[in-house]
């Protein structure tokens, strides 16, 4: 167990150490008003929270820095909630106010957002619909190469994917492939299309279109629905703005996983509701071995539900963060449910 003072000069070291990215001595702790003690009192309970493994000592100054394990007990038992000024407050509910017809547009918005107000890493994952069923296709030419095939599911949720066509298919060809598809394929859960095409609709397309293999292998390639096809990033290079972060070997680990898109899906691994926060060695990523990940769930009504991660160094600005992540996860479950009654849409173009 802590002393009361070892709990103050803990929460008090992470909470300078956060601000400066500077090792905190006794020195400067004994100066702040919270801390009437003196720097020698200081410094033994600094060395008693080095011994339990609370604090670090660093090579290139007297100070400390928290460990892993002290942010772990600063985050479960220290944190203090922080209260958002006007001007951010102001800020993010800008983008509940502007007119929005897009699922996307919406999310996309909020990861831009996010990590302006924090200067990190914001990724959101957006809602899963593949348990939603085809309502209809339609197949709209673009040119004498390529065509969008527009899938409309029982949710009002709307998938555009262009797609090649062989050359010479007639509009014709174009027609019929439409209503076998709507024929085989309606009330097909999208999880399921892949299968279902092969299954229901390849051998009706070889029968009665031109160039039907063709058509149908670059048709089935192009309506795959990749998981990480529903992350949304803003910030991806808020990182290099981190003094922890300038080592150009972490640089490119750190960056190859964001460009890679599905190892960020791991991000979102917890499936229980509400803020999680992962620290350094326990996202299980060696890119992420300096960082924080701090996660929430939103909801896109009918039981579908998204999620948002802030992704900043171990020294990230936990309050902070975790309330703007309530706030946002809170007016985007709203604002995403309003978007759904009055009957707006969501386009995906590949």
């Amino acid at each position: 167990m802590l002393t009361n003072r070892q709990l103050l000069i803990l929460q008090l070291t992470v909470n300078d150490f956060i601000e400066s990215a500077q090792p905190v001595g006794s020195r400067q702790l004994s100066k702040k008003p919270e801390a009437p003690f003196s720097p020698a009192t200081i410094r033994n309970d600094m060395a008693d929270l080095e011994e339990l493994g609370y604090l670090e000592k660093t090579h290139t100054s007297s100070g400390r820095v928290p460990s892993e394990k002290g942010y772990r007990f600063y985050v479960d038992h220290l944190l203090q909630p922080e209260k958002l000024n006007v001007e951010d407050s102001m800020q993010l509910r800008s983008i509940f106010q502007n007119r929005v017809m897009e699922t996307e547009e919406l999310i996309r918005n909020s990861a831009v957002i996010l990590s302006e107000l924090t200067n990190y890493t914001a990724i959101l994952l957006g809602p899963d619909v593949t348990a939603h069923s085809v309502k209809r296709f339609s197949i709209v030419p673009l040119d004498e190469t390529k065509a969008v095939a527009i899938i409309v599911t029982d949710s009002g949720h709307v998938e555009n994917r262009v797609f090649d066509v062989p050359e010479g298919l007639s509009a014709s060809d174009i027609e019929k492939m439409v209503n076998i598809l709507n024929d085989r394929l309606t009330g097909t859960p999208l999880m399921h299309l892949q299968i279902k095409l092969a299954s229901a609709a390849k051998s009706v397309l070889e029968q009665h279109v031109n160039k039907a293999g063709e058509l149908f292998a670059s048709f089935q390639k192009a309506t795959a629905i990749k998981p990480e096809e529903r992350l949304f990033f803003g910030g991806k290079m808020n990182m290099l703005k981190q003094p922890e972060f300038h080592d150009i070997d972490k640089m490119k680990m750190f960056f190859e996983l964001m460009e890679n898109g599905a190892p960020a899906l791991a991000f979102f691994q917890d499936e229980t509701k509400g803020i999680h926060v992962r620290i350094g060695s326990e996202n299980n990523h060696d890119a992420m071995g300096d960082c924080s990940v701090i996660t929430a769930n939103y909801s896109a009504g009918d039981n579908i539900e998204g999620a948002i991660a802030i992704v900043g160094p171990k020294r990230m600005d936990y309050s902070r963060v975790i309330t703007l992540l309530d706030i946002v996860s809170g007016d985007l479950s709203r604002a995403l449910a309003n978007l759904m009654i009055g009957g707006g849409t969501d386009r995906r173009n590949v």
